[in-house]
C-alpha cells in the first residue's frame, strides 16, 4: 500500500480567530425583552498572544519530534472560535470518511427501509480488508442500519462498502459532501483502495479545515433529525479504535465522541468535543509522517489534541 506525505516540510499555518455565524449562544440575550432596552452581548472568551505562540511552538515541536506533519482546526460551535495549524492541508482521510457515510445513510435512508437485511461474501470481506464485525455474519447478514453502525463504533471496511452501495457509491458520497458545502473532500474509491494516496493526487483526501466544518454541519441538528444526529453521536461515542487519539488528549471532565482513520503513516481523528460549561468544540486532525515507511503513532493525534483543546481550555 502507497502512502506518502501529501504536503512537504514543515510550514507552519497558525490561525486563532475569534468569528461569529449566526447568533452565538455566548451573545445571546438572557432575562427580560423589555423593548426599551438594549441586548449586551456576553463576552466570547478569547484565544490571546501567549497562548497562540504556545500552540504555535508546541505543534511545530511535534512534527519535529514525529517527523511528521499535521494539519488540525478546533471549531467552537457556539462561539465560532477557531484555532487552525496547517488547516488547508491535504491528508488521505483513511476511515475518518465513515462517519460521513454513515450520515448520509441517516440522512437519505428512512424508516423499515434501514431494516433491511444485507448480505454478503467471505470474498467480499477478504478483499475489504479489516471487518471485525461483517466478518462474523457471513451467514446470518445484518440490516442497513447496523451496517452503519458497525462502520462508525468498529470501523468495519466490508460495512462500510455496503453502506456506499446504499447511498450511491463514492460518487454519491462525494455528492454529499458538497451539499454540505464541502467542495475540498474528493470521495473517490472504496475500502480498502482509498487508503492508497498517491503523491500529488487529490483522490481520496481532504483538509483538516474541509473535514472540521463537514463534522461540524453534520452534527448541527438540522442536517439531520434530531434523533438521527443523536443516534450518529452515541455511535461516535462508541468508538472502539478512538481511545488513544483525541479522546486521550481530552482534558479531565471533558468527553470526546469521535471517529479515526489510520493507514501506513497516515493516522487522524475528528471528533465533537463537549466541555463542562462551555459550548462543543469540533476538531479534525489529520497526520502523516514525513517518511511513508514509516508507520503512524497515535501520541501524535494525542499530543496534537491536548495543545489545541488546551488553548481553548485556558481561554474559557
Amino acid at each position: 500500500m502507497r502512502l506518502a506525505l501529501l504536503v512537504p516540510g514543515v510550514v507552519a499555518a497558525l490561525v486563532l480567530a475569534g468569528c461569529s455565524g449566526g447568533t452565538p449562544a455566548a451573545s445571546r440575550t438572557h432575562g427580560t425583552a423589555a423593548p426599551t432596552r438594549t441586548a449586551v452581548a456576553s463576552p466570547t472568551p478569547t484565544i490571546g498572544p501567549a497562548e497562540r505562540s504556545a500552540v504555535s511552538r508546541s505543534i511545530s515541536a511535534l512534527e519535529q519530534q514525529y517527523a511528521a506533519t499535521v494539519g488540525v482546526v478546533a471549531t467552537d460551535t457556539s462561539s465560532g472560535a477557531t484555532v487552525a495549524y496547517g488547516g488547508d492541508r491535504r491528508f488521505g482521510y483513511a476511515s475518518t470518511l465513515k462517519v460521513f457515510a454513515a450520515a448520509q445513510f441517516l440522512r437519505s435512508v428512512h424508516g423499515s427501509d434501514r431494516d433491511v437485511r444485507v448480505r454478503w461474501t467471505a470474498a467480499d470481506v477478504a478483499a475489504a480488508g479489516h471487518s471485525p464485525v461483517t466478518a462474523e455474519h457471513v451467514a446470518d447478514g445484518l440490516t442497513s442500519a447496523q451496517l452503519a453502525e458497525a462502520a462508525v463504533r468498529d470501523s468495519d471496511n466490508t460495512a462500510m462498502n455496503l453502506v456506499l452501495q446504499r447511498i450511491g457509491g463514492p460518487q454519491g458520497l462525494d455528492a454529499a459532501f458538497r451539499e454540505l458545502g464541502d467542495r475540498t473532500t474528493e470521495v473517490v474509491h472504496d475500502e480498502p483502495s482509498l487508503n492508497d494516496v498517491r503523491p500529488g493526487s487529490t483522490d481520496d483526501t481532504t483538509t483538516a479545515s474541509a473535514f472540521a466544518a463537514s463534522l461540524a454541519r453534520v452534527l448541527d441538528g438540522r442536517t439531520l433529525s434530531a434523533a438521527d444526529t443523536a443516534l450518529l453521536e452515541r455511535w461516535m461515542s462508541g468508538n472502539a479504535t478512538g481511545d488513544t487519539l483525541i479522546r486521550a488528549g481530552a482534558p479531565a471532565g471533558w468527553t470526546v465522541a469521535d471517529k479515526s482513520g489510520g493507514a501506513g503513516g497516515i493516522r487522524n481523528d475528528i471528533a465533537r468535543v463537549t466541555r463542562p460549561g462551555g459550548g462543543p468544540i469540533v476538531i479534525a486532525v489529520l497526520t502523516s509522517r514525513n517518511d511513508p515507511g514509516v508507520a503512524y503513532d497515535d501520541a501524535l493525534v494525542a499530543k496534537t489534541a491536548s495543545v489545541v483543546l488546551g488553548a481553548f481550555g485556558a481561554a474559557g
